[in-house]
């Protein structure tokens, strides 16, 4: 092969033995939960306000996972196809709710307490459209549910993909996922047309945001193809790789605008398919090595936990103690911490039996 990362030092490698995780994802995970953490620290009591010069990081930290997420479930929807020649819908839904749906109940359960305590203000609303994964669809939330949002594009995903994985097989079904993301830039102009001057305008309404997960979900069925082709692993070279991050934090910082919202997205999904696909193409590099390093790696594996508690501490339009730096990230990660070690961890064992 031509290209020189075809070298032991960045040979692939798809699983790793013991836990048969995908390299490098969960690295990334903890990358894209440390811009979210970031963001919503920023401004908080005793924490300056960070302007990093590329827009909305906490907001491309969310991208990144949407990403993740549709390249993730795709290859364990093939896997599990190759193995046996179907997927079980059913074991598949089993699964998504014994990880998904008690951290969140959970964690929607504290909120509603501190509600009727009079501690945290909220509409009755807001916690309909939490508990049915619809907080996409609900003008102004409030801040203590509104990062549900991602959750809610999140669980829309995992409702239609699998069954349209099912129904159309592989071969076809990729098809549903080109089409959602030829369909990201036309429902972007169509919001950005019909709904301004309305609540709904800025809304991550599913249509605007699933070409994201679409993308992974692409990658994930024809990276075989892609690493067969030299001019494509070309782009895993450090030079094309730092440009494309460059070309990912750019778009990023002119998002605001119209042009570049309604295009530049599926320019900037496509650029993080590809930096996705080198760290797990390429795990034995330095960059592999770090992104897979246990502690890095263990904050991936919180990052759900570290998502859904964040919120509560980390408001930068709050003065009480809690919320205030540095407790308000020690309080986070410490409510993080029990969720996955009370709720997660114990319903691992029962998902592996699941899926064997």
């Amino acid at each position: 092969m031509s290209v020189s990362l075809a070298s032991r030092a960045t040979a692939p490698q798809r699983k790793s033995g013991k836990s048969g995780r995908t390299p490098s994802l969960d690295g990334l995970r903890a990358i894209s939960i440390a811009l979210v953490l970031l963001g919503h620290l920023s401004g908080t009591r005793h924490f300056a306000s960070l302007d990093l010069g590329v827009g909305d990081y906490a907001h491309l930290g969310v991208i990144v996972f949407f990403v993740i997420s549709g390249y993730l479930i795709t290859g364990l929807l093939l896997s599990e196809h190759a193995k046996r020649g179907k997927v079980s819908l059913k074991l598949f839904y089993a699964r998504r709710a014994l990880r998904l749906f008690p951290a969140s109940f959970a964690f929607i359960a504290c909120v509603s307490l501190l509600w009727l305590a009079g501690i945290v203000h909220l509409h009755a609303t807001d916690l309909w459209h939490a508990i049915t994964y619809t907080v996409n669809y609900l003008p102004g939330a409030s801040w203590q549910i509104g990062h549900l949002w991602s959750l809610s594009v999140e669980e829309q995903f995992y409702l239609l993909w699998p069954c349209a994985f099912v129904l159309l097989r592989p071969r076809r079904a990729i098809w549903v996922a080109a089409g959602v993301i030829l369909l990201g830039p036309i429902a972007r102009f169509a919001s950005w047309h019909y709904l301004t001057g309305t609540p709904f305008r800025d809304l991550q309404m599913f249509p605007m945001v699933a070409d994201s997960l679409a993308t992974g979900c692409l990658f994930a069925r024809v990276s075989d193809w892609l690493e067969a082709q030299d001019w494509y692993l070309r782009l895993f070279r450090p030079a094309y790789s730092a440009g494309l991050l460059v070309l990912v934090l750019s778009i990023n910082r002119y998002m605001g605008f119209t042009i570049v919202w309604v295009f530049g997205t599926a320019v900037a999904n496509i650029s993080l398919a590809i930096l996705m696909h080198r760290c797990v193409y390429c795990s034995r590099d330095s960059i592999g090595r770090f992104l897979n390093w246990k502690p890095v790696a263990f904050v991936g594996v919180l990052s759900y936990s570290l998502y859904l508690w964040q919120q509560l501490f980390l408001n930068r339009q709050s003065t009480a103690w809690v919320n205030a730096f540095p407790q308000n990230l020690l309080l986070a990660v410490s409510a993080a911490l029990g969720s996955y070690l009370l709720l997660e961890k114990p319903l691992l064992k029962l998902r592996s039996r699941l899926r064997s």
